[in-house]
């Protein structure tokens, strides 16, 4: 194994560290910026990612020059990395001094930062594209086959790991949801059996009594169970 094949190896380890307890995904999209730039032999990267409304939103990039050129895509809504995000493939131009017509004010921005080519490719997974990563170049001439293949197996690479964590973040609003749910039920079927009790009802009739009690007042039925149990509401037994 060749010292670049480590170095693409470890690169692909440290993207796929997605579990750690302190995951920041800006720090993330910084550092596959970076190593895109290492790894692909381009001048600079940017990444843009979809918000939940679908907008591209500029998360990183590796230098300011290519901040200010990856905001003018976003600004005019024009340029490879838009093109890309929107038809799920490369996109690529070798010479953008000849991509005046296609992209007008992107060129005239990248141009002027001195970039003469570009690659954008999606950051996708199956049918879902979630952004794109902008490869810019201060030479023309396409990327070589091998390396476009190295850019989209570090952009999808990069992308599982953005879904992965977006999945567990889900599951655990998902776990807290049904974990509080329990908490609920159970200090419910404890102001049950208070009240059952104290005030000589069946379980039932106790149980009709605060959800009467928590309509009435516009209350929430666990507050109100909360409320029973701590001493801080005092029901009375209903007439007869």
């Amino acid at each position: 194994m060749t010292a670049s094949d480590r170095r693409v190896r470890e690169v692909f380890i440290e993207l796929s560290d997605t579990l750690v307890d302190d995951f920041d995904i800006i720090e993330f999209l910084d550092r596959l910026a970076d190593r895109c730039s290492e790894l692909l032999g381009v001048s600079a990267c940017g990444i843009l990612l979809a918000d939940h409304h679908g907008v591209l939103n500029l998360v990183a990039a590796s230098s300011e020059q290519a901040r200010l050129v990856e905001l003018t895509q976003l600004q005019n809504l024009e340029g490879p990395c838009l093109d890309a995000f929107r038809i799920g493939h490369a996109v690529q131009h070798p010479d953008l001094r000849t991509a005046r017509a296609r992209w007008p004010r992107f060129t005239a921005t990248a141009l002027g930062a001195g970039y003469l080519s570009v690659q954008a490719l999606p950051m996708r997974l199956r049918d879902s594209v979630l952004g794109a990563v902008n490869l810019l170049s201060r030479t023309t001439g396409e990327l070589d086959a091998d390396t476009v293949v190295l850019g989209q197996a570090l952009a999808d690479a990069a992308t599982i790991g953005i879904v992965h964590q977006r999945a567990l973040v889900r599951q655990e609003i998902v776990t807290e949801q049904l974990q509080n749910a329990l908490n609920s039920r159970i200090l419910i079927e404890q102001a049950k059996g208070f009240l059952s009790h104290s005030l000589d009802l069946t379980v039932d009739a106790a149980f009709a009594l605060m959800r009467s009690y928590a309509r009435a007042h516009n209350r929430r039925l666990t507050d109100v169970a909360d409320d029973v149990i701590q001493g801080r509401l005092t029901l009375t037994r209903p007439a007869e």
